[in-house]
């Protein structure tokens, strides 16, 4: 599901808010979103969306990660569309292709960092292998609670921009 910057900035406000839901999952974002439109350039529309991240507080930032999978699950908390669904699979293809041991640390470190910090480990796993992916979650595991929250933010910032550069390519 490509479209073009013009064609975002003249759909209906629904229509929008629902592709631009598939990027970013807080509510505040993508409402702010829709109202900043129209963006004329794909510049603007990245330009833009960092502007309203930069505005964003932690519930804010709650709400988008409970619109991502786990790292190695298939599911996100939030109801996502098809299409969010299907990057963040794409995101994270290789830890599905990972060994039984690198998936059990896996999956026992994602439980103790959501267990420390509250919410799921967020990382933008595009192009990243497993390994790389592992090494980050224990890192970050040693990370303060404001610390975390900070890096997380950052990670779904990049997210978000990665999926605006495929809705808009």
């Amino acid at each position: 599901m490509t479209i073009t910057v013009a064609q975002l900035d003249t759909m209906p406000e629904t229509e929008a808010a629902f592709k631009l839901a598939t990027c970013c999952g807080s509510s505040k974002w993508v409402a702010e979103m829709v109202r900043r439109r129209p963006f004329q350039t794909c510049d603007e529309v990245l330009r833009v969306a960092d502007e309203i991240a930069d505005t964003l507080d932690g519930d804010d930032w709650l709400e988008a990660f409970a619109h991502h999978p786990k790292i190695g699950e298939g599911k996100a908390r939030a109801s996502v569309a098809p299409t969010a669904a299907e990057w963040s699979a794409g995101e994270q293809a290789a830890v599905g292709r990972v060994s039984g041991a690198v998936r059990d640390t896996l999956t026992a470190a994602n439980m103790e960092y959501e267990k420390k910090f509250g919410f799921i480990f967020i990382i933008r796993a595009n192009g990243r292998s497993a390994d790389d992916i592992l090494s980050a979650l224990l890192a970050r595991l040693g990370n303060t609670s404001e610390e975390e929250m900070a890096i997380a933010a950052q990670e779904q910032r990049k997210i978000t921009r990665l999926r605006l550069e495929k809705l808009l390519a």
